[in-house]
């Protein structure tokens, strides 16, 4: 089976939740650097990295060096095109964007080769959901000049597949096994059209730092292509990564997961919809009024104030008094839903109009009819 510390799985495509110190232990195991103040202080425009939601990184330091002597650097991510943008999504889609403005050269991957393998979604159908997800990033402000930005799908790019046979020489059976576990082979493939993935910026254009934002979950991706990279491109830079915290469920279980509707939203769902979803949202308040007064709030483990903080709430100020209000009892849980609430529902409107002037604009893109 894939890595195990603890009982719980590390696997790309189907991990356990992740707590704190799982991840301590896997920092360690792996050699994931953590985000010290230094950094922070270097990069306090990305606010995923002040506020701590990245907590560790592979080689951050390349792009740094590249943004002193104003050399190329680049982001690289995707999405498998296998159902609508939900909250998940949002966090990786946003690490793009921050990155960009940072000065990288955004590369966004359609990974329709892994939906099929993983999720049994043909090329075909795949398509409306990938024009779907691409409009999403274009409404969150992802630059779409072409020097700033390119955009593939697996199935029709060259580049990731040549990529896929040239490393494959070195990969054996083993090899998957340690990383991956014991997987159906596509997967294994779709692993190494990962690896063109990550290293097409360098393939395309030429040799420089690459970032890709990911959950801890997506390391064995990582490593494998760092390994590969080493061994084949030797005149590359070895893809680097930085690392979010993954948000559990809004219903207080661990995970957003499909199975369970009620553990995450989608940029599609009615504002009705959403709405009552954050109305049952997983809080950190006490049992009653004057418990949370007396004893005051746990905003750590409130779902709405860490939605918050990832997303709705651009204010680090505000975020802070809303935290400092929480643990103090002076703010209770139904005035900070209600506050959410319509943070969440006019971003999401105001979102969704955006989108829909730009359905066109990533059909074209990904010439879809």
């Amino acid at each position: 089976m894939a890595h195990e510390n603890n009982g719980f799985k590390i696997d790309p495509w189907s991990s356990s939740n992740i707590d704190d110190d799982d991840i301590e232990k896997l920092v360690k195991e792996f050699g994931i650097e953590r985000m010290d103040e230094n950094i922070r202080q270097k990069v306090l425009q990305n606010r995923f990295i002040r506020r701590k939601i990245i907590f560790g990184h592979r080689s951050l330091n390349d792009v740094f060096k590249a943004i002193e002597s104003k050399n190329p650097w680049a982001v690289m991510s995707g999405i498998k095109p296998s159902g609508s943008f939900h909250l998940g999504t949002l966090t990786t889609a946003l690490e793009i964007v921050e990155f960009q403005r940072m000065g990288a050269k955004a590369y966004y991957c359609i990974a329709d080769i892994e939906s099929w393998e993983d999720n049994g979604i043909s090329y075909e159908e795949a398509e409306q959901d990938a024009v779907d997800n691409l409009a999403d990033i274009l409404a969150l402000g992802l630059d779409t000049t072409p020097k700033r930005t390119y955009i593939w799908r697996q199935s029709r790019e060259p580049i990731v597949k040549d990529v896929c046979f040239k490393v494959g020489r070195l990969v054996t059976q083993n090899m998957l096994n340690a990383i991956y576990g014991e997987k159906p082979f596509g997967l294994y493939l779709a692993a190494l059209i990962q690896v063109g993935d990550i290293v097409l910026p360098q393939v395309m254009d030429g040799p420089q730092p690459t970032i890709v934002p990911v959950g801890i979950d997506q390391d064995p991706h990582l490593r494998l292509t760092r390994d590969l990279t080493e061994r084949y491109y030797k005149s590359f830079f070895k893809p680097g990564a930085t690392y979010h915290r993954l948000l559990p469920g809004l219903d207080g279980s661990d995970k957003m997961s499909k199975r369970n509707p009620n553990s995450y939203f989608t940029f599609n769902e009615p504002l009705e919809s959403i709405e009552k979803k954050l109305k049952g949202a997983f809080t950190g308040g006490r049992r009653n009024k004057k418990e949370q007064q007396e004893l005051g709030g746990e905003p750590q483990k409130c779902m709405i104030y860490k939605i918050l903080m990832y997303h709705f709430e651009p204010d680090d100020k505000k975020l802070a008094e809303e935290f400092e209000g929480c643990i103090k009892g002076e703010l209770l849980c139904g005035e900070h839903k209600k506050t959410c609430i319509e943070r969440v529902l006019n971003f999401i409107k105001e979102h969704q109009e955006k989108k829909e002037k730009l359905i066109e604009k990533a059909r074209n893109m990904l010439d879809v009819q």
